[in-house]
């Protein structure tokens, strides 16, 4: 079913005035979004990494339903990441909803630290020339920042015109406050940062139990079109493949703790087979850190640029 859109970048119809906007590869900061229209009213499901990016996506929507950016109602961040809500500021009338804990997070990591840190790129070792190498595309210095302003915990039922939507808390996972928007009557799902297809998941904060169970609630809805947070557009198969990769690293990540490597070891350690062909396979390191942070049960979190460092170092091993 997800082979009828194409994995090019913009905008795709997807029936029952659903649309999903993607942005080829999927890597750091290209995220996907999406528009749920009735009548109308409609609702944006995430923003961009930057207000350029998220203009240019609500151009692309006005052309295709006549709905301006002052037309939209409502945005739902899925999570606090900023490639999925940095772009809030060009909807200033809209209503934002993300769960609670999400709009936590994204008061913790304003765009504005972002804009410092790839400014200082190299000046910071190794991890500030990583940084600054992937969000080079990125313009952090314009950003608008608009932070939710309405929050749930759990689920919260919603309407777009005669739609039900279902927006549900599957956090944490990718981030502390994950939110999937389920719109059943039309026998679809936005992800967010859940699914990453064809790219590597990248896990900040846990419990990789939460995930996997968040991917199975998934494969448990009755849908037809998933679109994820990077990537292609996807089925249930593109579901179980995520779950699998983090079945994976957490039993590989899990035999090397119990013997006692450190996590940068145990990360040059594992071998990640076909999982080496995904998209910045590098994150590995993030997450065997945090599955080492859950085995230890000590609550002990890396500090960000050190993740940063483990990456770069990572990703330089690979190439070799």
């Amino acid at each position: 079913m997800a082979e009828r859109w194409e994995f090019t970048h913009g905008l795709k119809d997807i029936g029952n005035r659903l649309y999903a906007w993607l942005q080829p590869d999927g890597g750091w900061g290209w995220s996907n979004a999406g528009l749920i229209t009735d009548g109308d009213e409609s609702l944006l499901v995430d923003t961009l990494f930057d207000m350029n990016l998220t203009a240019d996506m609500l151009a692309a929507m006005q052309d295709a339903t006549g709905l301006k950016p002052r037309d939209i109602a409502t945005i739902v961040n899925t999570h606090a990441n900023g490639d999925h809500c940095h772009g809030n500021g060009c909807c200033p009338q809209a209503e934002i909803i993300a769960s609670e804990t999400s709009y936590r997070e994204m008061a913790e990591v304003p765009p504005a630290m972002l804009a410092q840190l790839k400014k200082a790129g190299a000046q910071l070792g190794p991890a500030g020339a990583y940084f600054a190498d992937i969000f080079a595309p990125f313009d952090f210095d314009a950003v608008d920042e608009r932070l939710p302003t309405r929050t749930f915990s759990g689920q919260l039922d919603i309407r777009v015109g005669d739609k039900a939507v279902e927006l549900i808390e599957v956090g944490p996972a990718h981030t502390g406050g994950d939110v999937i928007v389920h719109v059943p009557g039309d026998r679809a799902v936005f992800t967010g940062d859940i699914l990453f297809i064809d790219g590597t998941p990248l896990m900040w904060a846990g419990p990789v139990a939460n995930w996997i169970h968040a991917c199975d609630r998934i494969c448990e809805m009755d849908v037809d079109v998933i679109v994820p947070g990077h990537g292609p557009i996807t089925d249930k198969a593109g579901v179980q493949r995520v779950a699998a990769y983090l079945k994976f690293v957490d039993a590989e990540a899990r035999k090397r703790f119990d013997a006692g490597l450190s996590v940068r070891d145990a990360v040059h350690d594992i071998a990640l087979g076909d999982y080496a062909a995904w998209g910045d396979a590098e994150r590995i390191a993030v997450n065997v850190d945090s599955l080492y942070r859950e085995y230890r049960a000590d609550g002990m979190v890396t500090p960000v640029m050190e993740l940063f460092a483990l990456m770069a170092d990572t990703r330089e091993a690979m190439r070799k």
